[in-house]
């Protein structure tokens, strides 16, 4: 048998390293050749790395969150035959030092991290302390800085029951709170600890949850830390009877329902082809600013970015080429893109390039908002709440469904007075969008 050291691959042009985002294999778990093996995050994308051989994973480097030097050995396979020496060597060192010497006792600490690893049928080890009796509880079992320990059933159980484990006495090793700690302490607030007038169950909470920032969650913060840090936002909003837009939008979607080529429109297909027929008399909008180079790169293709809500946080897809595409052409491939993101499927290209971004919440997209800009592009455009309200039309007070656009623009390069005829005049386009299918 040899020993394998597997290095991440170069995952990207000029990155350097790469985020621990999930691993996929357990050590002491064989492993087939080009098996799921860890996931690794760059500015770009997440990308899934599969196995190169076929293997028992004996050391992993590196938890999710934790980055990886692009070349590192991160996994080490017991493979047959001899493996590769050199990475062997070179993960030696950090696989070394998690061996356990079986003669060295382990701490406190370790036996109660050991207990909250086990599984919850394990037998018991004896009993530190008496358990408590309900007629006396003790409040408070430990100091301020120190975690209670308690397996996931019973910090499931506590959650339910609202009790804070922090006050909960342990009788278990290393004070370790078991089920019926947790019974003994709900049955003494129920005979008087701390019922508040009237019978009322409610009770205090207590503590904080420890959320670690990495993935995904970690790139948007520094993505909108930067933008914030580095881009003075000038931020401007106008409202836009969209009554004969949406009228519009109805009338296609009923003509050309079930029709495989022909999506269901939503308001956003309209905003980009708006978009793409406004932006060529406002190059300095359709824009990326290399601030550290000094340079606006102008761009002739319209590239348009969707904020889109995932399950790890926000992504920004791109639907490339919008000058060129149709309505339904553009409806087709935000909705292949955005799917694409949601699934985690997306590849980097498809998240990457835009020259301008839209934002919208939907229904939720609320009466206005200050959109961050998607640094290095210099303009981002949000749509917000359509809503019914009355209106001055031709001096009579109508009914007309109204909406925001609000939008944020990099001051540096952008004028307000730019920025604001610009909107203005996707505003014209969309409040009379026959003018979308009239071509100039």
């Amino acid at each position: 048998m040899g020993r394998y050291g597997f290095k991440l691959p170069d995952v990207g042009e000029g990155t350097a390293e790469a985020e621990i985002a999930a691993w996929h294999v357990e050590i002491g778990q064989t492993v087939d050749e080009d098996a799921p093996l860890v996931d690794v995050m760059t500015d770009k994308a997440t990308i899934e790395i599969t196995s190169p051989v076929k293997g028992k994973v004996i050391a992993r480097t590196g938890s999710p969150g934790d980055m990886a030097p692009v070349g590192s050995v991160i996994v080490e396979f017991e493979v047959e035959g001899e493996g590769n020496a050199a990475g062997a060597a070179q993960a030696a060192a950090p696989v070394a030092a998690k061996v356990e010497d079986p003669t060295e006792t382990p701490s406190p600490v370790e036996q109660a991290a050991r207990v909250i690893d086990a599984p919850e049928h394990t037998p018991a080890a004896p009993k530190a302390a008496p358990k408590p009796q309900a007629a006396a509880p003790t409040w408070s079992t430990r100091t301020a800085d120190a975690k209670p320990l308690a397996s996931p059933a019973v910090r499931r159980q506590a959650h339910e029951q609202g009790v804070e484990l922090q006050y909960v006495p342990g009788s278990g090793p290393a004070g370790r709170i078991t089920h019926g700690d947790l019974d003994a302490y709900v049955d003494a607030r129920r005979n008087g600890g701390g019922a508040s007038s009237g019978g009322s169950r409610l009770t205090q909470r207590h503590g904080a949850d420890e959320v670690k920032v990495i993935g995904l969650r970690r790139k948007i913060a520094e993505r909108m830390q930067d933008a914030k840090r580095r881009i003075p936002h000038f931020m401007y909003a106008d409202e836009m009877d969209v009554t004969e837009l949406d009228e519009l939008r109805a009338h296609m979607n009923a003509q050309n329902k079930g029709r495989a080529d022909r999506p269901k429109l939503t308001l956003l297909p309209f905003l980009m082809r708006a978009m793409a027929k406004v932006l060529p008399a406002y190059p300095q909008l359709n824009a990326r600013y290399d601030d550290e180079a000094g340079i606006v790169h102008r761009h002739h293709a319209i590239h348009i970015g969707i904020a889109t809500q995932t399950a790890s946080g926000l992504a920004v897809p791109v639907v490339r080429h919008v000058e060129a595409r149709d309505i339904y052409d553009c409806a087709n491939e935000l909705a292949r893109v955005a799917q694409a993101t949601r699934d985690g499927k997306a590849t980097r290209e498809e998240l990457s390039g835009s020259t301008i971004t839209i934002s919208s919440l939907g229904p939720m997209g609320g009466l206005v908002s200050t959109p961050v800009i998607n640094s290095p592009e210099v303009g981002i455009i949000a749509v917000n709440k359509i809503l019914e309200r009355p209106v001055v039309k031709n001096g009579q007070i109508v009914v007309r469904k109204m909406m925001n656009l609000s939008s944020s623009f990099d001051h540096r390069v952008v004028d307000g007075w730019d920025a604001a005829e610009f909107i203005q005049r996707v505003k014209a386009v969309l409040e009379f969008p026959a003018t979308l299918f009239i071509d100039e």
